[in-house]
């Protein structure tokens, strides 16, 4: 006998009362894999930033281990610029908000990246270098010895960022 849908089993106390729409199953992206229609799922029921990943379903961080070719590089260049407008309102929301230790952290490795990178250079911006070269400092500064360098000047560097950011906030 097949199961009969009681009113208990639709309405139970603490939760909401079922809708329609739990009651069907819908493929947001027909053809697609289980995984991608999950996603989908995710960004249109709670909004953009769920922690699920991006627009496209991969992790948003701009974290790498390895230093890009000319190829990644052209794909990620083509990638931002498609992605520009959703990551400009991503940085407005971002600006309302006192940044987290984690993004402080983060802010300060960044400045002592670009510090040993500036030494390295003697002054040269990375944007006047060349792919080649850029990747051949990428590689020295991603060697355990240098990585120790970024980490202390980090450390030292944390309290200027973070009264940086107070200071920012309080206008």
């Amino acid at each position: 006998m097949a199961d009969l849908l009681r009113f208990k089993d639709i309405y139970k106390e603490g939760s909401h009362p079922l809708r329609f729409d739990d009651m069907h199953q819908t493929e947001y992206r027909p053809g697609e894999d289980e995984l991608t229609n999950y996603r989908a799922y995710r960004r249109r029921k709670f909004g953009v930033g769920t922690g699920e990943g991006g627009p496209i379903g991969e992790s948003t961080e701009l974290e790498f281990d390895e230093a890009l070719n000319m190829q990644q590089r052209m794909a990620r260049k083509r990638q931002i610029k498609r992605y520009k407008s959703k990551i400009e309102m991503g940085r407005k929301r971002a600006r309302r908000r006192m940044a987290s230790k984690g993004t402080l952290e983060k802010r300060a490795q960044k400045q002592a990246r670009t510090a040993l990178l500036k030494k390295i250079t003697k002054g040269i911006p990375k944007d006047e270098l060349s792919y080649a070269r850029r990747q051949e400092i990428e590689k020295r500064l991603d060697k355990p010895v240098m990585k120790a360098k970024i980490k202390v000047i980090a450390r030292k560097l944390f309290k200027d960022v973070r009264k940086k950011e107070v200071e920012r906030k309080k206008g």
